[in-house]
Order: structure tokens, then sequence, then C-alpha cells
């Protein structure tokens, strides 16, 4: 149930009742955020990506406490039928894999199938990051993109939506 475009889709993958969000993460965000060269707290893309490597590795592992304070209490993840999930489902779901590698092992295989690039838009306190197909590209092939905003020095989630794109 992490939230990406991949922030998988649990309803799609598994079944109804679990739900995944959806979550593709480009690679390069990835090693940015693992070795910390990327400050989280800085206002630029390399930051925003960073802070949703962080936001996968949290689902993945089970840190609540770090996705409640980026969390927005607002946010919601609209899955690509229209249903949206809380903050408190997608909590909920990160605390069940605290000490189990079932879920890395699912989203590294999906990641693995599903090459995606990320792209971000950047206005004042708001940035917006879009995840899509490799090889469809930015206009054809978006599989989600989260809203972030920028409160109290640090980048926080309020809403994220997934499309219906052929692997999501």
């Amino acid at each position: 149930m992490t939230h990406r475009p991949f922030r998988l889709n649990p309803v799609r993958l598994v079944g109804a009742g679990l739900w995944f969000a959806a979550a593709a993460v480009a690679a390069h965000a990835a090693v940015a955020a693992h070795d910390g060269t990327v400050d989280e707290t800085g206002k630029t893309a390399a930051a925003v990506m960073a802070v949703d490597q962080h936001w996968l590795e949290a689902e993945i592992d089970g840190d609540t406490a770090w996705l409640e304070q980026m969390l927005l209490p607002e946010y919601r993840s609209v899955n690509n039928k229209g249903v949206a999930t809380p903050k408190a489902d997608i909590v909920a779901h990160a605390a069940k894999n605290r000490g189990s590698d079932k879920e890395k092992k699912m989203v590294e295989a999906w990641l693995a199938a599903h090459p995606s690039k990320q792209s971000v838009v950047l206005r004042g306190d708001t940035a917006i990051l879009t995840f899509y197909d490799a090889k469809l590209g930015p206009q054809k092939g978006v599989r989600s993109s989260d809203i972030f905003v920028y409160e109290g020095g640090r980048w926080h989630a309020l809403y994220s939506q997934h499309s219906g794109v052929a692997g999501n």
C-alpha cells in the first residue's frame, strides 16, 4: 500500500480490500536520497525527489513517525478508479510492513518491470512530482503525480493521483 505509481495499487495487485497506493521512483533519486547527498529541506526539485524516495522507504520499512510528520492531515491518495485513501490508512499499512521485507520485494519487482522517470514542477511553496512510463514519456505515460507543499522548512505531501497507464 505504498502511495506511489507504483505507489502500488494493492487492489489491483493483490485483490480488493488491500490498497497499495502506487510508487515509481527513479534510480537517481533513490541513490541521492539514500546516501544523504540531497538536503530534503531545500526548495529544489532534487529535494522533492529525495523526500519522495524517503517516503517510499518509510512506507516499506514501517517508519510511521516519519510518515506522520511528512503527510499533511488532509493528505489523500486517489487511485485510478477514483477511490481515495486517507493518510491514516497509508500510515496503518506502513506499520504492518515493519520487520518484514515482503513489501520491499514487491516494490523492487514492480520497479524493475515498469521503468519510470520523474519530473518536478516548482512554483513558490508548491511542487508537483510526476512519475511517467519511460517509453511513453511525460505527455502520454503519466502513472501518478504527488503534490507537495513547503511548510515549516520541509516538504509535505498533500495529495496523490494515480492514472490507468498500463502497469499501474
